[in-house]
C-alpha cells in the first residue's frame, strides 16, 4: 500500500545525563486509545466487531474531531520556523500534546519517535510537538535528545482548546492524526508511550 506523507507532534525515549524532574502526567501507563473513523470502525454486526467483554474501556469509536477539519493554529517552532496546520494541507500531519519538556514519560515519549525518525521521515509524514514550555525549553530540550521533529509553545493552552485537550497548567497527554485532506482521521485520549511511535508509525504508514 502506498505510503501517505503525515505531519506528526511527540516526545520519545532517552536515557538524560542526569534524572529529569517528575513527570507531571506520571503513574501507570495508560493503554493507548484511538478513536476510529466511521468508515474504519467495525460494524456491530460484523465478524470483526469486537464484543463489549474484548473491546478495552479506554478506546471510543467515535470523537467529534473525527471526519471534521482540523481546528488550524500558527505557532514558532523551536527551531525559528512557522508551523501553520493549515498549509499543511496534501500532507498527513500528526500533532501530539505532552505535559512537559524533559520529565521521564515525556522524555521517552520523544526519544521513540526520534528513533523511529528514519522510517517515519520515509512516509513524508510531519510530526508536531506542543506543550506549555517557552521557545527556549524546546530548544534546549531538542537539542539535549537530538530530536528531528517540530516543538512548539502553548502556554495558555489555547492551541490544545482547539481539540479538546485539557489543560491545567500543562497539557495531558493527547495525540490527533491529521489526513492528507486536512480532516482528522484518528484521536488517541490516552497514550502510553512505550508504544505510542510505533502506533503512529502505522497510522502514517497504512493512511
Amino acid at each position: 500500500m502506498k505510503a501517505v506523507p503525515l505531519v506528526l507532534l511527540a516526545l520519545a525515549t532517552c536515557t538524560p545525563a542526569a534524572a529529569p524532574p517528575a513527570d507531571p502526567m506520571s503513574g501507570p501507563a495508560a493503554a493507548s486509545a484511538a478513536v476510529l473513523t466511521p468508515s474504519t470502525a467495525p460494524s456491530p454486526g460484523s465478524a470483526l466487531a469486537p464484543s463489549a467483554a474484548s473491546m478495552p474501556a479506554s478506546v471510543s469509536w467515535s470523537d467529534p474531531l473525527i471526519g471534521q477539519p482540523a481546528p488550524d493554529f500558527t505557532a514558532t517552532a523551536q527551531d525559528g520556523s512557522s508551523v501553520h496546520i493549515a498549509a499543511l494541507s496534501g500532507k498527513p500531519v500528526v500533532v501530539y500534546f505532552y505535559p512537559k519538556d524533559e520529565t521521564p514519560g515525556c522524555t521517552k515519549e520523544a526519544c521513540s519517535f526520534r528513533d523511529a525518525w528514519t522510517a517515519l521521515g520515509k512516509t513524508g509524514a510531519v510530526l508536531v510537538g506542543v506543550s506549555a514550555d517557552s521557545v527556549d525549553s524546546h530548544k534546549a530540550f531538542a537539542l539535549h535528545y537530538k530530536l528531528p521533529f517540530l516543538l512548539v509553545s502553548d502556554p495558555d493552552g489555547s492551541i490544545g482548546k482547539k481539540y479538546g485537550v485539557p489543560f491545567q497548567g500543562h497539557h495531558q497527554r493527547q495525540t490527533i492524526v491529521i489526513g492528507a485532506d486536512g480532516k482528522v482521521r484518528k484521536v488517541y485520549r490516552k497514550v502510553d508511550v512505550t508504544m505510542h511511535a510505533q502506533e503512529i508509525l502505522a497510522d502514517v504508514t497504512t493512511g
